[in-house]
């Protein structure tokens, strides 16, 4: 008799978790609090998978051998209480991939708590670009589960949550990539800051002397966190102050990189098509990750001048009467914006607000009264925007909703502007999700500017 799987979570993680455990001959059940959206349903249907919606039924649960829940259940929940209990074991659909993944296959994993999607992005472009046989998944995209069903890559870059790390055991990364840790999802984790950084450090577990581990070596957390720890893997850390032997460094002029036989690479920042010192970070982690894997350094460099940014992280949107519009909507936290600040050449009208996180605006206080003269605070409560920026400097005004507040900011900008929507705060009082705040925006200036 087969091994039952079962599913908690029917997103696509779970979806593809899902076919991957009915191909290899699992018996398979896919069980989700919510509704399971149509085109889900559709596929566990023609799949032959069974499943059930807006419900948890403990017997069928309870009867698995091997559960693989979605990134978004925690621990908290009812049905994980009672599964943990019962000792079944638990893991993500990343682990469950990799444990049926072709043995000749290479990952590039990457997490941090900001900058994670555009490094992933960026590395992934890069190996496609250099015409690597490469797969993007994790955090992003399609799930792994769902693509080694019917294809093998040699390479997989993979974006993963501190989420997902939790439930990964035997997953071993050939590049680890961390890029900074600030305080976000607590609530995850008991609210305790060490909770978190170990979640993270998870990215390094299994490495051996063949792999590779790159960090932002100027970022305390990191650093101080690491000296308690032995990671086994050849070091390639990224910096801003100081050049590191089989590392990069960018003074915000240039980048400098060595390639694996320790020859030096020199590369303009000009023309490249993200700025600010974050997303010099984000290059270097990008160009030592896919030089680990083989790429030519000066090629590498070369392919990044084609790359375009997801949406909704410093999307150039369109200009209106020379006004720039800029959808940072993905910046759900006070450090995000920090990032989205430090990248802005032009003064900025700064769209904030939600549903606050509990934000500690002071730390982007600096970048404030240097770029900022106005805030529109956008959101049904705007009470702590208000509070937050009061004694700042900028000017601040009020929207209820996206076209009050890029009309507002709009006739706040003057010639050479960038009104940047980078709210700090979750999206869920006046959008959906932080991508249909992120796409009324964009359609709204594009209608606008059209």
């Amino acid at each position: 008799m087969s091994q039952k799987v079962v599913i908690l979570g029917s997103g696509e993680s779970g979806v593809g978790a899902a076919l991957l455990a009915k191909a290899k001959g699992y018996d398979t059940f896919v069980s989700d609090s919510s509704a399971i959206a149509d085109k889900y349903k559709t596929e566990l249907t023609e799949a032959g998978i069974s499943f059930e919606q807006e419900k948890h039924t403990e017997e069928q649960i309870l009867s698995a051998s091997i559960i693989v829940k979605s990134p978004g259940i925690p621990e908290k929940a009812p049905i994980m209480k009672l599964v943990r209990s019962k000792e079944i074991e638990v893991v993500s659909e990343i682990e469950f991939a990799y444990r049926h993944m072709h043995s000749d296959a290479k990952f590039i994993a990457i997490t941090g708590s900001n900058g994670k999607t555009t490094t992933t992005l960026l590395t992934y472009h890069i190996l496609k670009t250099l015409g690597y046989s490469v797969g993007l998944g994790g955090n992003i995209g399609t799930s792994l589960a769902r693509q080694i069903i019917h294809e093998k890559k040699d390479i997989y870059v993979l974006e993963l949550s501190s989420f997902q790390l939790d439930d990964m055991f035997t997953f071993k990364a050939n590049v680890a990539v961390l890029l900074n840790i600030t305080p976000d999802h607590l609530d995850r984790y008991e609210y305790k800051f060490e909770n978190y950084i170990a979640s993270k450090f998870r990215i390094f577990q299994n490495l051996t002397p063949e792999d590779f581990y790159i960090t932002y070596a100027e970022d305390q957390t990191i650093e101080t966190y690491k000296k308690n720890i032995d990671i086994n893997a050849r070091y390639m850390p990224v910096s801003l102050k100081q050049l590191h032997a089989s590392g990069a460094y960018s003074d915000e002029k240039q980048i400098q990189v060595y390639a694996l036989n320790d020859e030096l690479h020199t590369f303009k920042t000009e023309g490249l098509p993200l700025k600010g010192k974050h997303n010099y970070i984000n290059i270097m982690a990008a160009l030592n990750a896919t030089i680990a894997v083989g790429a030519n350094a000066d090629q590498a460099a070369e392919a990044i001048k084609s790359f375009r940014n997801a949406p909704h992280r410093l999307e150039f949107v369109g200009s209106i009467y020379g006004v720039k519009f800029v959808n940072d909507s993905k910046a759900t936290n006070v450090d995000s914006v920090w990032y989205a600040l430090d990248s802005m050449e032009t003064p900025v009208v700064l769209i904030a607000g939600g549903v606050d996180k509990g934000n500690d605006y002071s730390q982007i206080e600096a970048l404030v009264r240097e770029k900022v003269h106005t805030v529109v605070a956008l959101g049904k409560d705007n009470s702590k925007v208000f509070a937050g920026f009061a004694n700042m400097g900028p000017e601040i005004k009020e929207a209820h909703s996206m076209a009050e507040a890029i009309r507002i900011a709009h006739d706040s900008a003057n010639k050479g502007d960038t009104v940047l929507l980078s709210p700090a705060c979750a999206s869920f009082d006046l959008f959906k999700n932080y991508e249909d705040r992120g796409d009324q925006f964009r359609n709204l200036v594009i209608e606008l500017a059209g």
